[in-house]
């Protein structure tokens, strides 16, 4: 049976890096109590979870004023420490799903784990499929600290490798040959 990695309260859920800018590896960390659990993920996985989950508690504060939804993180909230060690990854994460409980007014987050023959398929399955057994984080969260989970998000996506003005493509620590102007050299 596929391990469940269940963090209903989480004293701490965040993302973060390791690695130097442009050999980034992004990672979920979640700490309750003593139980840590740590997954990898892509970068582009990070942004789009930390834009729906802006999304999905802008629309609850307009929708359900009862949920209690702060407009941005709270500053007793913010969390910038670094993640938790030991740094173990138990999987790396296919699909995600997302929702919102309308009685406790909290944020549920899973990540289902990407099988190996998932990254033979080139796809990741659907993770209702019960033939496949998956690992899965599954992350509850306040809208608090949802709010804050997304900030911290946005933040690090952000903190990699600055655009090159002309061509947006990423410039690496000794700039890059861009193909908007004819391949010279930009730093």
């Amino acid at each position: 049976m596929a391990a469940l990695y269940d963090h209903p309260a989480p004293d701490r859920f965040v993302v973060g890096t390791i690695g130097l800018p442009g050999e980034r590896t992004f990672l979920l960390q979640a700490k309750s109590g003593s139980a840590l659990t740590t997954v990898v993920v892509e970068k582009e996985q990070v942004e789009i979870l930390a834009d729906r989950i802006t999304e999905l508690l802008d629309m609850v504060m307009v929708k359900d004023p009862a949920a209690r939804v702060p407009q941005t993180a709270l500053d007793d909230r913010i969390d910038n420490a670094g993640l938790n060690v030991p740094i173990e990854p138990e999987f790396r994460v296919g699909t995600m799903s997302l929702g919102w409980d309308t009685v406790k007014h909290e944020l549920v987050i899973e990540c289902f784990e990407l099988t190996e023959a998932d990254a033979q398929a080139g796809t990741s399955a659907d993770p209702d499929d019960d033939e496949v057994e998956r690992e899965v984080l599954r992350v509850v969260l306040d809208a608090a600290a949802a709010r804050e989970f997304s900030r911290r998000g946005e933040q690090v996506v952000g903190a990699g490798r600055g655009d090159c003005p002309f061509c947006s493509l990423p410039l690496e620590p000794d700039g890059h040959l861009c193909p908007r102007a004819n391949g010279i050299p930009r730093a």
